[in-house]
């Protein structure tokens, strides 16, 4: 292959939640990648003949009878590889070193790099980079030698800078490895000899693709209030105008205001939403349902069959968009090594046959991305700016059953949440801030009288890209406003816990 569209870089995926934010971060540099599987891998590079491999990690451990592998003669193509995490440990493994398991970690650790060794250029001393790893390599391959290491992992990296093969045992993709963008530059830069460029996000190719696919035929849009949602409606109201009815179903399962957030901006794209109430229906389908992906696929089921129903009743409706973004997508298991982390609505709770076709028009991109597709759509920066919210709504923020009780407990919380934290100035500065209804009681006293009430969680988190997730710093004085307010305002809550957990080994969500 010649010329401009000649892939530079492969990354040989092994099921990692970011094997494609991998390939994102070199697209950032625009540097041209392809996504493949390791067992087509030695014949995809033999006819692609790239500058660079890149092994992603994977959620096996390298002893593993199913563990995703590739064959042994990539290392001798002569071209550039860079292991990650379980791209390391299967570098490790195939070359004679050593590898052991049940060493887990997962988060932050402070890196101390050898920074004269072109991987590391420029990176300072000292730089927090992100682990989440069950397996770490004890013995190098014969010809590797030591680059990094953390204060619990010997090898951190390693190369054999004669066969230019390097490995990492953390994540460099990921937004918490604080000079991760880095260390993947210089491995495209410094040891693929490749130059970078700054792409620029072309959003006009993605309305013109929308045109070409749907033609004259009418589009259902699956709107929820959220951005990946109204970006999606934004785009297909440039693309399609009257020919797009968006949908916003009022399960009682969204945030307070948001029917009223829809039909404003809706007006704005110059199109009217179709509004179906359908909280009673929500409540009565949910009732007995504890299990975290039963409650997803419940959800998944009412909003396909409803936007199904609204269908029916619009003559010439062929195709059903949502806001499905990749986060959503890799977690629902996206890739064919990956897990399954929980089925998002818009994913697992689809039906294997569906009447409509599906249209999805920012399934590749991250969150970060979509923001500024709807900023270049000309959605204001407030609204493009908003706190997340899931498609399943508070249905995953109460744990066990919900009731019409516990829903009401949620939403009031939720409210003094977001009050409290636009009031003290830190809304734009946190990605997402929410109460949890635990399941879980302790003792309260209240007005003298001893009564077992239900612990609610606090979670408010700082992330860009959805794949890694950092709890957030808030002042104490705060967080004792939040607590006081949710315990005295909100019936039946003892008391209120903050949840400092990281992603990973955590989700965003509680389910």
């Amino acid at each position: 292959m010649k010329g401009e569209n000649q892939v530079q870089i492969v990354v040989i995926d092994f099921g990692s939640q970011t094997a494609h934010l991998i390939a994102r971060r070199f697209k950032d540099f625009g540097i041209s990648t392809q996504i493949i599987d390791p067992e087509k891998a030695l014949s995809e590079i033999d006819k692609l003949q790239p500058k660079g491999i890149v092994l992603s990690g994977g959620p096996t451990s390298v002893y593993e009878a199913s563990a995703p592998t590739i064959d042994k003669r990539i290392f001798d193509c002569n071209i550039p590889i860079l292991g990650i995490c379980y791209g390391w440990q299967l570098t490790a493994h195939l070359l004679a070193g050593k590898v052991v398991s049940g060493h887990k970690e997962y988060g932050p650790a402070i890196l101390k790099a050898n920074l004269n060794q072109a991987l590391f250029s420029g990176v300072s001393a000292g730089s927090q980079v992100w682990l989440s790893h069950g397996d770490t390599v004890v013995k190098l391959p014969k010809g590797f030698i030591k680059i990094a290491q953390t204060e619990s992992v010997k090898y951190a990296a390693a190369a054999n800078t004669k066969r230019k093969i390097y490995g990492v045992q953390f994540h460099p993709e990921v937004e918490h490895t604080a000079q991760g963008t880095v260390i993947l530059k210089n491995f495209v830069t410094k040891i693929c000899e490749l130059s970078t460029k700054k792409p620029r996000l072309q959003v006009q190719p993605l309305i013109d693709n929308l045109r070409q696919t749907i033609g004259d035929n009418k589009v259902i849009c699956a709107t929820s209030g959220g951005v990946d949602s109204t970006v999606t409606a934004a785009l297909l109201a440039k693309a399609i105008g009257q020919n797009l009815y968006p949908i916003y179903v009022d399960s009682g399962l969204m945030r307070a205001g948001t029917k009223e957030d829809v039909q404003a901006i809706c007006k704005k794209l110059g199109v009217k939403p179709i509004i179906v109430e359908a909280r009673k229906l929500f409540l009565k389908q949910l009732k007995g349902a504890k299990d975290a992906e039963q409650k997803r696929k419940i959800i998944g089921k009412l909003y396909i069959d409803i936007f199904a129903k609204e269908a029916k009743k619009i003559k010439g409706v062929q195709f059903l968009a949502q806001g499905t973004i990749y986060s959503d997508v890799i977690e629902s298991k996206g890739s064919k090594n990956a897990d399954k982390i929980k089925s998002h609505h818009n994913v697992g709770g689809l039906p294997e046959k569906m009447q409509l076709k599906l249209v999805e028009p920012l399934r590749s991109f991250y969150k970060d991305e979509v923001r500024a597709i709807g900023l270049k759509l000309g959605l204001s920066k407030e609204f493009v700016h908003k706190q997340v919210f899931p498609g399943p709504g508070q249905a995953v923020r109460i744990v066990g059953e919900i009731t019409a009780e516990r829903l009401d407990r949620q939403r009031q919380a939720d409210v003094i949440v977001v009050n409290e934290i636009r009031q003290a100035g830190l809304y734009d500065k946190i990605y997402m801030s929410f109460p949890v209804m635990t399941n879980t009681v302790s003792t309260a006293v209240k007005g003298d009288s001893r009564q077992l009430l239900e612990v609610a969680a606090l979670r408010v988190i700082e992330s860009k890209d959805v794949m890694t997730t950092t709890w957030a710093r808030l002042p104490y004085d705060l967080l004792q406003k939040i607590s006081t307010r949710i315990v005295n305002e909100v019936p039946g809550i003892s008391r209120v816990v903050y949840d400092i957990t990281t992603k990973p080994p955590a989700t965003m969500e509680w389910e």
